[in-house]
């Protein structure tokens, strides 16, 4: 039995693009002489769907709209993911079995993930079907039909649930469509997972998984057939749209081997920020150039993503950049080949601290400094003043030339609030939220080996990081050094550690318990932050829900 593995990128809502994607996948496979096509979990409407859900023009639009493509899926058979309805007001996570142009069956999800980023108990309601299907002759090699069994994402997931039914029943090979989006590691994960299920039910596994980003999740794709003997037969592209032909022998078909760790996050990211930006209807993207790392990581992701011409770089030097960094904020911009501006903030700087200046009765900050003109006056309101000329800035060229602007921060700063609302934190899609700021230097430095020279500059890599809102400012003086800020972030907000714990491990009890205050603390700025790439199992967003108000403390 000849399969194709339809791994699609959907795009959430599109019924009629992804089924015309569908139609035009499954007319490739029967080109390709398949017997049967199989695409991801809720590959009609796309994945997830989330409160769409809860419209029920939504489900029957999606039920109509596969009605109408079955009818277009002629001379293969095909499991395609879909939501369904009893009519009844419930609804499901389904696949249809369709055969030669016939709706033959459809088997309804009976384990529905709530945890993490799934919240599917919210919307579904689980299946009771067995799964179990005929592949009739005039579409099977077999002339007397080939039995196969089919199942959904978590079914595979929860030990002896309905696959160790379906395997009693000896199917010729048990099929799962899924969604599973990316996180460092997982695909191994998934990988042993679906090694270990096809030795408990001697049964082959063909595994189609999504690829494409959808807000902050990235479908990583890695579609792939286990044969019986427990051994990986066949892979499809990691990150990117693909066709795998198979026919679940026990002999390798010419398996992909696995990107290394950073190249796989390196990946997400592009996709991420591609999709994110393309599905949402942008065509060009601006960073704000800094001639820092952050900045110089995130314009290189875009051009990987985007393509140079679609990418712009601002450089806003303030009295407080020095020459280096406004030299590299342009030496990267030469190197990537991407539209350069440079717009300096000083006397716009000036003007604001003049205009609040003037009002009478103005209270000093909590550090006692006063706006005092041009002349530095060391207070945070003076600092975060250009972090919010600058996202001004930015911002006015989204709104006169459509640019999505592309913010810069990373998971460190997030973490911690050394950010600022309404400056450094303006824009439509955060590319780093989910990256620790050691990961950002390695990121880049295999950016730069894989191209085989240095796009981004190493003096930008080598320099001590710095906001520059102050005289001979450095991030490390007020947060120490990030290889113990991502040491103890690493624990706490990913591994959920207590501060007594994590201090154990060597590091300063008041250091650790200065940096989780200061996680709690700033959940608030956190709500405020756009969206961003997820990369690992404990992003802030959808996985993480810090009530804002809260007075607990450890």
């Amino acid at each position: 039995m000849k399969i194709a593995l339809a791994q699609m990128n959907a795009v959430v809502g599109d019924l009629a693009g992804n089924a015309r994607m569908i139609a035009d996948y499954a007319a490739r496979a029967r080109q390709a002489k398949a017997d049967l096509v199989v695409f991801p979990e809720l590959a009609l409407c796309g994945y997830p769907p989330e409160d769409l859900l809860f419209k029920e023009h939504f489900v029957a639009n999606t039920v109509k709209t596969l009605d109408a493509l079955v009818k277009k899926m002629t001379g293969i058979a095909a499991i395609v993911g879909f939501v369904d309805t009893d009519g009844a007001g419930r609804i499901y996570n389904a696949a249809a079995f369709i055969t030669d142009g016939t709706l033959k069956g459809v088997y309804r999800k009976r384990e529905l993930p709530n945890y993490g980023v799934f919240d599917e108990r919210r919307y579904f309601t689980p299946g009771t079907d067995d799964g179990i299907f005929t592949l009739n002759p005039s579409t099977s090699l077999r002339a007397g039909g080939t039995v196969i069994a089919v199942n959904i994402c978590e079914d595979i997931w929860v030990d002896k649930s309905v696959y160790a039914a379906q395997a009693r029943r000896k199917p010729a090979v048990m099929i799962n469509i899924s969604s599973s989006p990316y996180e460092t590691g997982k695909l191994r994960v998934r990988e042993a997972l679906l090694r270990r299920r096809v030795r408990e039910t001697k049964v082959p596994m063909v595994y189609v998984n999504m690829v494409g980003g959808q807000d902050e999740l990235v479908f990583d794709g890695a579609s792939m057939v286990i044969a019986v003997d427990g051994k990986v037969a066949a892979r499809a592209k990691q990150f990117g749209e693909d066709l795998l032909l198979t026919d679940c022998t026990k002999t390798a078909q010419g398996v992909l081997p696995l990107m290394d760790e950073n190249e796989e996050i390196y990946n997400a990211l592009v996709m991420g920020t591609r999709d994110y930006v393309r599905k949402n209807g942008f065509a060009k993207v601006a960073v704000g150039l800094s001639g820092g790392i952050d900045s110089a990581l995130v314009a290189i992701i875009a051009v990987d993503a985007l393509g140079k011409d679609n990418v712009v770089g601002i450089s806003m030097p303030s009295p407080f950049n020095v020459k280096a960094t406004r030299a590299d904020a342009g030496r990267l911009a030469r190197n990537l080949g991407i539209e350069f501006k440079e717009i300096p903030i000083k006397a716009v700087f000036a003007a604001y601290l003049k205009v609040l200046k003037g009002p009478p009765g103005l209270r000093p900050d909590r550090a006692g400094g006063h706006f005092n003109g041009p002349a530095f006056g060391g207070g945070i309101a003076e600092e975060n003043l250009q972090a919010r000329i600058r996202g001004n800035i930015l911002m006015a060229f989204s709104n006169k030339f459509g640019w999505l602007v592309l913010t810069t921060g990373n998971k460190s700063e997030m973490a911690v609030g050394y950010c600022t609302l309404y400056g450094d934190m303006s824009g439509g899609f955060a590319v780093l939220k989910d990256i620790f700021k050691t990961r950002v230097y390695e990121l880049a430095r295999w950016r730069n080996i894989r191209s085989g020279e240095s796009i981004i500059p190493k003096s930008v890599v080598l320099r001590a990081p710095s906001a520059e809102l102050r005289p001979d400012q450095t991030d490390e003086q007020t947060l120490g050094a990030y290889a113990d800020l991502d040491r103890v972030l690493s624990a706490y907000v990913e591994g959920h550690r207590s501060a007594q714990d994590i201090a154990g491990t060597g590091l300063p009890l008041k250091y650790v318990q200065k940096t989780a205050r200061l996680v709690d603390a700033n959940e608030y700025k956190r709500r405020q932050a756009p969206p961003g790439v997820k990369i690992t199992s404990r992003a802030f967003g959808r996985d993480w829900r810090l009530p804002i108000t809260n007075r607990y403390r450890e």
